[in-house]
C-alpha cells in the first residue's frame, strides 16, 4: 500500500474508530478561535487598494510637500452651506453661528476657521479673527457696508475658492459656501468621532449648514458594509437553510450540517482577527466561498453515506466507504482550490493578497471540519438515534433512481451521446469565442464603488425595523461638492516634478511641456489650461508694479523669467500669495506641482495615458498622478492581477491535478480532463460580464478565482466518481449514468443552495456587492452545468483515447441501432422491439459469452457489447 493511501486510511480509521475524540478536538479548536472574531476590524474605502502604486506614492508626496487648497496639517472639518445667497447678512451669520458653536465645544478643540464670511468680517473689522467677533462685526454693519465688504473681499483671488462656481463678484452672490475648521488634534486622531459630533452640532445650528470630512465618509463606508450584511445574511440564511433542509430532509442532519458550516466561519475569521487582517469589501467573498465549499462537502458526505446505508451497510461500514472515496476527492479539491486562491498572492494589491491568504486557509479549515468533525458527529448522532429508536425522516440520497432527479440527470448526456468528440469540439470552439469576447470586459476603480448609494433602493422600505439601514449623506455631499466647487480633483491631473526650480531653465521647461496638449486636456488659445507656480507669479505681477518689473527684468529675451527665480519666489512668499505659492512650489524649491484641467467626458484610461505622455516631456524626475491617474493605475493593476492569477491558477492547478490523479488514482491525464469544464465556465463567465456590462472592480476581481475554485470542486467530484464506477464495472455508459444520478444529485443540491444563497447579495445596499452576488450565482451555475454537461463527454473521449476504443466516440449511433432491433438475451427469451424507422422488426440472439450478435433479418452483423442505458445503474453486468 502506497504512503498516500495509508495516510487516507489512517485518517478514516481515526474518524470512525474514535469519533468522540475527533468531535471534542474540533469543538476545543472552535472555542480557541471564537475570541479572534471579536478582534476583527473593518477596513473600507479606496485607500486600501493604493498601497504600493507608484502614482499613489507620488500623490502622497504631493500632499506632504504642497499646501492643500485649504487646511493644514491638523485634522479639518468642512462646513458646507447652501442658501439663496450665502453672502447676504443672513447667510453670513448662519455660517458664523455654526462655526461659533463648534469653537465653543471643548471636545472639538477648534484652532482656526476659514470661510468667506470671515474674510467679509475682516473687511468690516480687522480684529474680527474669531467666529464670535466676526458675527458681532456682521451684526453691527449696515446692508450697504456688508455689500462693500463683500466687494472688497472679492478682490482677493483666494476668496472665490471657498464659494460655489456660480459666485458673481459684481452682484456679490453665491448659492453655496465652504468653511474649513481646523482642530488641534494629531493627524492620527479619531476623525470619525470628531466629525460625527460636528455633524450633530451643525444640524442643530440655524441655516442649512452641513459638517463633512473624511471621517464621515469612512464611517458611512464602513457602516454600509455591515448594514448590507445585516440585510443579506438573514435573507441568505433563509434561502440556504431552506434548501439545506430539503437537501438533508432530516432535522438532525440539517442541524449537524449547519453547525459544521458555522465552525468553518468561526475558524477562518477567528484566525483573521488574531492575524490582524482587517475585514474589507473583498473579504466579503470569503464566507460565500466557505459556505459554497462546506455545503458541497456536507451534502456529498451525507449523500454518499446514505447510498451505502440504503444498500444495507452498517453506519461504520457506510461511513468508511463514503470517506474512503470522498477523502481523495476532497483532498484533490482542497489542494487545487487553495492553489487557485493563493494565486492572488501574485497581485500587487494588498486586499487581493489578503483575500487569497484567508480564502486558502479557510478551505483548509473546511477540509478538516468536513472530513473530521461532520463524519464523526454523524456516527455519534446515528448511534444515539438508534439507541432511542428515533425515526428516520429522510434517508434516501438525492438523485435516487426512482426520484425526479434520478430520472432527469442522466438525460443531460443525451446531447453529447451521439458523437461526444464532435460535441466537445463545438464546445471548445464556442469557449474560444467567448474567451475572445470576454477579454474586452471593462475594468474600473472608483470611490463610488465603496460609497453608500445617494438614494437607497425602494425595497428597503419593506424591511422590518432591525433590518432598516441607516441614513447616508456622504455620496450626496460629495456629488454636491463636485458639481458646485472648483476644489474637486475629478477633472484634473497632476504632474509631480522633482528638480531644482531655481535653475534658470525651470519655468521655461514648464512652458514647453504645456504646448501642444493632448486631446483629453482642456485648451485655452491652443495651450493647456494649467495651474502651476507661474499662476501666483502672474497674479501678483498684475497687482504689484514693482514685482511686475522684477519679473520682466528677469526674462532676458521675453517670455517666462529665466533668472532671479530664487528672488521671485522669495517675493511671492513674503506677499499675500504665500499659501497660493505653496500649492505649487515646495518649501525648498526642489519640486513643483503642475495641475492640468482635463475634459470631463474623456475616459479615465485615455486621460491617464495622456498624462503619462505629458509627464515624459518634463525635465527632471516627473510622474503623472492625481485621483484619475491613481484610480486608473489601480484599475489596470486589478485587471493585470486577475489575468496573472487566472493563468497561475489554471497552470498550477493543471500540474497539481495531474500529480494528484497520478498518485491517488494512477490516471494523470484525468487531471487535465477535469480542467476542460472549468475553462469553459471561466470563459463563459467573462463573456457574461461583458454582455451584462459588469466590469472587473475591487470585489469582482476575485470572481475568476471563485469560478476556478468551485469549478474544480464540481468537476473533481464528477471525474472521481466516474473513475471509481468505470474501474469497478468497465462500462462507460453505466459509469456516466451512475455518476450523473449519484454525484449529480448531490451537486444539484449544492448548486441550488449556494447559487440562490449567494445570489441574495443583489439585495445589498451597495451596487458593487449586488454585482458580486449576481456574478457568484452565475459562476456557480456555469460550473454546475459544465461539470454535468461538458465533463461526461470529455470523460468518454478520455476513455476512448486511453484505451483506444474509437467506437465510444459514436456510441450514440450504436444505441440508436439497438433501439431498432429485438434482443434475445441469454435465457433464450426474445424481446420484440418495433423499429422506429418504419422497417421490418428484427431480432438479435446472443449466445452465452458471444461477442457478436447475429441479425435475423438478413442484415449485416454490426456491433460489440454495449450496456443498455435502460438497465439498472447498479447492475452494469446487464449486456445487450
Amino acid at each position: 500500500m502506497d504512503p498516500v493511501t495509508r495516510l487516507f486510511g489512517a485518517i478514516t480509521d481515526r474518524v470512525i474508530e474514535q469519533p468522540r475524540r475527533v468531535v471534542i478536538a474540533c469543538l476545543v479548536v472552535t472555542a480557541l478561535f471564537a475570541p479572534g472574531m471579536a478582534l476583527l476590524e473593518a477596513s473600507a474605502g479606496s485607500d486600501q487598494f493604493t498601497d504600493g502604486i507608484e502614482e499613489a506614492d507620488a500623490l502622497d508626496r504631493v500632499n506632504e510637500q504642497f499646501e492643500p487648497a485649504f487646511g493644514g496639517d491638523d485634522p479639518t472639518t468642512q462646513l458646507i452651506q447652501r442658501d439663496v445667497n450665502v453672502l447676504d447678512r443672513r447667510g453670513l451669520l448662519d455660517m458664523l453661528a455654526t462655526a461659533e458653536r463648534l469653537s465653543d465645544r471643548d471636545s472639538q478643540r477648534v484652532t482656526e476657521f476659514s470661510a468667506a464670511a470671515m474674510d467679509v468680517a475682516a473687511e468690516l473689522d480687522e480684529d474680527a479673527d474669531t467666529p464670535a467677533a466676526a458675527r458681532d462685526a456682521i451684526e453691527r454693519a449696515s446692508e450697504g457696508e456688508i455689500e462693500d465688504a463683500v466687494a472688497a473681499a472679492a478682490e482677493d483671488p483666494g476668496f472665490a475658492t471657498l464659494l460655489s462656481d456660480d459666485f458673481n463678484s459684481e452682484s456679490g452672490t453665491a448659492s453655496a459656501a465652504l468653511g474649513v475648521v481646523s482642530h488641534s488634534f494629531p493627524a492620527s486622531a479619531d476623525t470619525q468621532a470628531l466629525q460625527g459630533e460636528a455633524q450633530v452640532i451643525a444640524e442643530q445650528a440655524p441655516g442649512d449648514v452641513t459638517a463633512f470630512g473624511g471621517g464621515i465618509v469612512s464611517d458611512e463606508t464602513e457602516r454600509v458594509i455591515f448594514d448590507s450584511l445585516g440585510i443579506v445574511v438573514p435573507a441568505a440564511l433563509v434561502v440556504i437553510l431552506g434548501l439545506l433542509a430539503y437537501a438533508y430532509r432530516d432535522p438532525f442532519d440539517f442541524v449537524l450540517g449547519g453547525v459544521a458550516l458555522l465552525m468553518t466561519v468561526v475558524w477562518t475569521f477567528g484566525f483573521t482577527g488574531y492575524a490582524g487582517i482587517a475585514f474589507s469589501e473583498v473579504l466579503i467573498a470569503v464566507p460565500v466561498l466557505l459556505l459554497a465549499i462546506g455545503i458541497d462537502f456536507g451534502i456529498h458526505t451525507v449523500n454518499r453515506y446514505r447510498e451505502d446505508r440504503a444498500a444495507g451497510a452498517s453506519p461504520e461500514t457506510a461511513m468508511r466507504g463514503a470517506l474512503g472515496q470522498l477523502v481523495v476527492a476532497y483532498s484533490i479539491i482542497t489542494g487545487t482550490t487553495i492553489i487557485g486562491f493563493l494565486a492572488n498572492l501574485t497581485s500587487s494589491l494588498p486586499p487581493l493578497r489578503e483575500f487569497g491568504l484567508v480564502a486558502g486557509l479557510g478551505i483548509c479549515f473546511t477540509l478538516v471540519i468536513f472530513v473530521g468533525f461532520l463524519p464523526a458527529a454523524k456516527l455519534i448522532l446515528d448511534r444515539w438515534r438508534a439507541e432511542r429508536d428515533l425515526p428516520e425522516f429522510g434517508s434516501q440520497p438525492l438523485g435516487a433512481e426512482d426520484s425526479v432527479l434520478g430520472r432527469l440527470l442522466p438525460r443531460l448526456s443525451a446531447v453529447s451521446r451521439p458523437a461526444p468528440a464532435v460535441f466537445l469540439v463545438v464546445v471548445l470552439l464556442i469557449t474560444a469565442g467567448a474567451a475572445g469576447y470576454g477579454a474586452g470586459v471593462d475594468t474600473t476603480f472608483e470611490d463610488d464603488d465603496f460609497l453608500p448609494p445617494s438614494e437607497q433602493p425602494a425595497y428597503v422600505d419593506y424591511f422590518p425595523g432591525p433590518l432598516q439601514p441607516g441614513e447616508y449623506t456622504a455620496t450626496e455631499t460629495i456629488d454636491f461638492l463636485s458639481d458646485n466647487f472648483a476644489t474637486s480633483e475629478d477633472d484634473t491631473v497632476t504632474i509631480y516634478v522633482e528638480r531644482r526650480m531655481t535653475s534658470d531653465s525651470a519655468l521655461r521647461s514648464l512652458a514647453r511641456a504645456e504646448r501642444d496638449p493632448p486631446d483629453t486636456f482642456v485648451t485655452v488659445d491652443g495651450r493647456a489650461s494649467v495651474d502651476s507656480v507661474q499662476s501666483p507669479i502672474d497674479a501678483y505681477a498684475a497687482e504689484d508694479p514693482e514685482f511686475e518689473q522684477l519679473v520682466e527684468n528677469s526674462a532676458l529675451d521675453g517670455g517666462r523669467p529665466n533668472r532671479n527665480l530664487d528672488r521671485i519666489y522669495a517675493e511671492l512668499r513674503n506677499s499675500g500669495y504665500d499659501d497660493f505659492t505653496g500649492e505649487y512650489l515646495a518649501d525648498d524649491s526642489r519640486s513643483t506641482r503642475v495641475v492640468y484641467a482635463v475634459e470631463s467626458d474623456a475616459s479615465d484610461a485615455a486621460i491617464a495615458a495622456d498624462a503619462r505622455r505629458v509627464a515624459d516631456r518634463y525635465r527632471g524626475d516627473a510622474i503623472a498622478t492625481g485621483q484619475i491617474v491613481v484610480f486608473q493605475a489601480v484599475a489596470d493593476t486589478i485587471f493585470d492581477s486577475a489575468i496573472v492569477s487566472l493563468a497561475a491558477a489554471l497552470g498550477l492547478s493543471a500540474v497539481f491535478l495531474v500529480i494528484l490523479f497520478w498518485l491517488l488514482l494512477g490516471s494523470p491525464t484525468l487531471g487535465l480532463v477535469t480542467l476542460v469544464p472549468v475553462t469553459v465556465a471561466v470563459a463563459t463567465l467573462t463573456a457574461t460580464m461583458r454582455l451584462a456590462g459588469i466590469p472587473f472592480n475591487a470585489i469582482t476581481a476575485t470572481i475568476l478565482a471563485i469560478t476556478i475554485g468551485l469549478g474544480v470542486d464540481y468537476t473533481v467530484h464528477v471525474a472521481h466518481r466516474f473513475h471509481d464506477e468505470y474501474s469497478a464495472g468497465g462500462d462507460v455508459d453505466a459509469a456516466v449514468v451512475t455518476t450523473l444520478r449519484g454525484t449529480g444529485g448531490a451537486l444539484t443540491g449544492t448548486w441550488a443552495t449556494t447559487a440562490l444563497g449567494t445570489g441574495v447579495l443583489v439585495l445589498a445596499i451597495t451596487p458593487i456587492l449586488g454585482q458580486f452576488g449576481l456574478l457568484t450565482a452565475a459562476s456557480i451555475t456555469l460550473a454546475y452545468l459544465a461539470s454535468l454537461i461538458v465533463l461526461p463527454p470529455a470523460l468518454v473521449v478520455w476513455v476512448a483515447a486511453v484505451e483506444r476504443r474509437p467506437g465510444l466516440l459514436f456510441v450514440g449511433r450504436l444505441l440508436a441501432a439497438a433501439d431498432a432491433i429485438d434482443v434475445d438475451v441469454d435465457d433464450g427469451t426474445t424481446v420484440d422491439r418495433p423499429r422506429t424507422d418504419g422497417g421490418a422488426d428484427a431480432a438479435v440472439a446472443f449466445d452465452d459469452g458471444a461477442d457478436e450478435a447475429t441479425r435475423t433479418d438478413g442484415g449485416v452483423d454490426a456491433f460489440e457489447w454495449q450496456t443498455d442505458p435502460r438497465s439498472s445503474a447498479d447492475d452494469p453486468s446487464q449486456k445487450r
